[in-house]
């Protein structure tokens, strides 16, 4: 049974002592849509609607380096999320939201560095300074490699762009989350959830161990870590993997690197609802699917949460279903009495087992990745996704044979089912963008941009750190694209075999 109390390391039962009798976790909504208009009319429906932080999506080419004019980018500009090319674009996007009041994830990771800049340089215009900025950037590219796909350079010269951000932000943005390494997307590539643990602390400690070489403290830059975990289905497994992290991590942290600040131990991490359990046939069972998956994460002590819409199978979710979604959160959070309890289920002999089990399971595959000389090595040679594949494939096994029932697909199917209104992408809205994109390039002073983008590219080559000259780069109207294209040069595009 485990002995520690709330705020007490390992922290197994919450990083802090009264955890949500004090304050609630941060309730976010991840949105983006097809225009910088559009989204920033959802933020503040969001906000209207009583969301606690912004969570930016964006669109694959933004997310792979590309700007919404360019030849790859045809047919997915708005798709998956916003597409952002400019400083304009982000202008747009936060127009009238007040940056040095509201937190603001943003999804990103292969141009993390650049839409951390245009975030700098938007909330500048506003006259908002970067050290009262908060909120996160995901910046974690190796979980890229091995289950998301949106990577762009080797990994070895990506690491350096990340560590880049670490640096920079530890001087100039010391409110800023620099990274949230995630284990969402593993789980949903098909890991097991000990995978997802262990997957994701061995990506943890290659990020830790490449700011050391870089010399920087992880009792400093520790504190700004985050985490990003999924909520899937199994309840009590699910609450229990959320209390093996935190005990995993700390230990991690206090034993290998001798970290001894208390606030670089903590694993703080942010949880979605499971989006590969959503169905695209009876889609309100979903609201059901993700309430329990809510109940999980509050359960087992997160601090920020979303909870995925019903329509998401089918489409970006509409502003009834979102607000729905948003709801679930705060009838938890206000009517269920659950805020009242940290860690309700410590000491329960079911809880404590699967918590153990956790712990150790993950500690032994990450041993593994250790012997394999680390996540990036075990990147490299293929280990990590074949473990991937292979749970994913046992799990579909089940679902076929239907060992594991998934109601409405595989039983209880309806045959009558009537298609729900769906939200629809606007194409004038995406033209307008890409004609957005063209104009600028034609309008702004385009030998400057040359400049910026050759001191880019020297800065690249060189050892130097490339944030300050991102943010030059994006004030002198240089596009997400060019930027990108600048480092595609100077590191090669990762090609996976």
């Amino acid at each position: 049974m485990s002995q520690d109390k709330p705020g007490q390391f390992p922290y197994t039962r919450g990083i802090y002592e009264d955890m949500y009798k004090k304050r609630l976790w941060t309730m976010r909504q991840y949105a983006g849509f097809t225009s910088a208009e559009e989204s920033n009319t959802r933020y503040k429906y969001l906000l209207k609607n009583g969301v606690m932080g912004l969570s930016v999506a964006f669109d694959l080419p933004t997310q792979v380096g590309y700007d919404s004019d360019h030849a790859m980018s045809l047919g997915e500009v708005g798709k998956v999320g916003v597409p952002i090319s400019s400083l304009g674009n982000m202008e747009t996007l936060f127009h009238k939201i007040p940056l040095d009041q509201v937190s603001t994830s943003m999804t990103i990771n292969a141009t993390a560095p650049i839409l951390l800049a245009l975030y700098i340089a938007t909330a500048e215009k506003q006259g908002v300074g970067a050290d009262k900025l908060r909120g996160t950037v995901q910046n974690d590219i190796l979980k890229e490699y091995v289950a998301r796909g949106t990577y762009i350079y080797p990994p070895l010269k990506s690491m350096r762009l990340v560590t880049d951000v670490f640096e920079f932000c530890s001087s100039h943005v010391p409110q800023w989350n620099t990274i949230s390494i995630s284990g969402y997307h593993i789980r949903e590539a098909g890991s097991t959830a000990e995978q997802e643990l262990a997957f994701t602390f061995a990506n943890g400690i290659a990020y830790v161990q490449a700011a050391i070489d870089k010399g920087l403290d992880p009792n400093q830059f520790g504190a700004r870590l985050s985490f990003f975990f999924n909520s899937h289905n199994g309840f009590l497994e699910e609450v229990a993997k959320f209390r093996a992290a935190r005990k995993i991590w700390a230990i991690l942290m206090k034993d290998r690197f001798g970290v001894t600040h208390d606030k670089a131990l903590l694993c703080r991490f942010h949880v979605q609802t499971g989006g590969s359990t959503l169905t695209a046939t009876q889609i309100d069972n979903n609201v059901v699917r993700t309430t329990i998956q809510a109940l999980s994460a509050v359960l087992g002590g997160t601090q920020s949460l979303h909870t995925n819409s019903r329509d998401e199978a089918l489409a970006l979710p509409t502003d009834e279903a979102v607000k729905l979604a948003l709801r679930t959160q705060q009838i938890i959070a206000h009517e269920s009495g659950i805020s009242e309890h940290p860690d309700p289920f410590g000491g329960s002999y079911v809880m404590e087992a699967m918590t153990d089990t956790l712990v150790q399971g993950a500690r032994k595959i990450i041993k593994e990745i250790d012997n394999l000389g680390g996540a990036v090595s075990a990147i490299e040679k293929g280990w990590i996704q074949n473990e991937i594949a292979r749970s994913a494939y046992d799990y579909q096994k089940e679902i076929d044979s239907k060992k594991q029932i998934i109601v409405g697909v595989n039983q209880y199917e309806d045959q009558d089912e009537v298609d729900p209104e769906l939200l629809e992408i606007n194409p004038k809205k995406v033209h307008g963008q890409i004609d957005s994109v063209k104009n600028l390039k034609s309008s702004r002073n385009n030998d400057q941009v040359a400049q910026q983008l050759d001191r880019l590219q020297t800065a690249a080559a060189s050892n130097y750190n490339v944030m300050p000259f991102i943010i030059d780069c994006v004030k002198n109207d240089c596009t997400l694209g060019e930027i990108a294209d600048t480092f595609r040069d100077v590191f090669g595009e990762h090609q996976s075999y």
